[in-house]
């Protein structure tokens, strides 16, 4: 059975197994691209500080310099995740735009998105687990 062919006949099973596909896809290039301990050490210590955060919370200035650092920690974060992001955008681009197109015809012409979404959150927590991403 083509893929077209598939699209057509199952539109809502055809969606959910594209969406598990670009995030495993996803996961596979985060998987081996980020620096998996560091990436670990830093979501342990913002949640250290966020639990800092709750014991100062009466205490503005212990307060700003926790949000200082656990911005600083953001932003390290948000530096190593760019890496896999520029590798995958224009696969996926390219991806959406085969799926716009052969979803224009199903019952799923004005949804498709919706469903992809909803799958590919699914998706993405079980493959996060599997591969024990942080």
């Amino acid at each position: 059975m083509a893929v077209q062919e598939l699209i057509q006949t199952y539109p809502h099973i055809s969606i959910i197994i594209f969406s598990f596909i670009v995030s495993f896809f996803i996961t596979l290039v985060n998987y081996f691209i980020l620096p998996k301990d560091k990436m670990h050490a830093m979501k342990a210590r913002q949640k250290e500080i966020q639990a800092e955060m709750k014991k100062y919370k009466d205490n503005p200035s212990k307060m700003m310099e926790l949000q200082k650092e656990m911005l600083a920690q953001s932003g390290e974060m948000m530096k190593h995740s760019f890496k896999p992001m520029l590798i995958t955008f224009i696969p996926i681009i390219i991806f959406f735009k085969y799926l716009k197109d052969a979803y224009a015809s199903t019952i799923l012409s004005s949804s498709w998105i919706w469903w992809y979404i909803g799958a590919s959150i699914a998706a993405s927590l079980v493959f996060r687990k599997l591969f024990k991403m942080p």
